[in-house]
């Protein structure tokens, strides 16, 4: 499975982006997708998911109420549509999948991930 993430760019605060994610297959009822991003000197860390089987999602808790995740099975595709932006959104956006449901918000739970993409948001 191959993942294309593209959108980033930059942005002024207050600003908006939609980033999207490719797979290159249709995934098992079961799977889950998420985002996550990495900015410069931290950790991975998780964003947003969204399960397959009845697309219930989850977040983080800094970008509740301004970022929304949704995906299109017939398309394979999993968006990650961001609203007022601040400087702090900046970062590496990554998309992942998984075949299976799990832990959302961790990494390891993810087998299949994407190239990323830079989010910036200016001030």
């Amino acid at each position: 499975v191959q993942l294309q993430a593209s959108g980033g760019g930059l942005v002024q605060a207050g600003g908006s982006l939609t980033v999207s994610c490719a797979v290159s297959r249709r995934l098992s009822t079961g799977s889950m997708m998420g985002w996550f991003r990495q900015a410069p000197g931290k950790e991975r860390e998780f964003v947003a998911s969204i399960l397959s089987s009845h697309s219930r999602t989850f977040y983080t808790d800094s970008v509740k109420g301004r970022f929304t995740i949704s995906r299109d099975n017939d398309e394979n595709t999993v968006y990650l549509q961001m609203n007022n932006l601040k400087p702090e959104d900046t970062a590496i956006y990554y998309c992942a999948a998984s075949d299976y449901p799990g832990r959302y918000f961790s990494p390891r739970d993810y087998r299949y991930w994407g190239q990323g993409t830079q989010v910036t948001v200016s001030s």
